[in-house]
């Protein structure tokens, strides 16, 4: 009975998964780059501050629906880049699974990007909006 209340409304929970993620991925690239919301600002040039301008780009993108696969395929990269050398590598004493490494966060990003870059941006995006433009 639930299913068949909710079903209905799956895009419209996709989007806000969608969105809600691509936000929070900006506002790392938020601190990386800028210093925002509690952050440090990154050297320019070093790896961690070309990783808050992947944050930021994929996460506007993801946002707004703009590019999704792409942006969304690009951050997974990044975030299995992240886990190996952040957490699993430099813990590689304390093991591979991420409740014991540290590492949760880019494990659940991962995933979660690997379903938007696999699912596209839905119904309720700039790339639904331009497939259906006229021309």
């Amino acid at each position: 009975m639930l299913t068949r209340l909710l079903r209905p409304k799956s895009e419209l929970f996709f989007t806000v998964l969608r969105v809600g993620a691509g936000l929070m991925f900006m506002c790392h690239g938020l601190q990386k780059l800028f210093g925002l919301l509690g952050g440090q600002s990154m050297a320019v040039g070093s790896k961690l501050w070309f990783g808050g301008i992947i944050e930021l780009t994929t996460g506007l993108a993801m946002t707004f629906g703009f590019l999704t696969t792409y942006a969304a395929l690009l951050a997974a990269a990044m975030m299995a880049v992240a886990y190996y050398t952040a957490h699993w590598k430099l813990a590689f004493g304390t093991g591979f699974f991420p409740i014991v490494n540290r590492g949760e966060l880019a494990a659940v990003y991962l995933l979660l990007f690997l379903y938007i870059g696999a699912r596209g941006a839905g119904p309720y995006s700039l790339d639904a909006k331009l497939a259906r433009k006229p021309g």
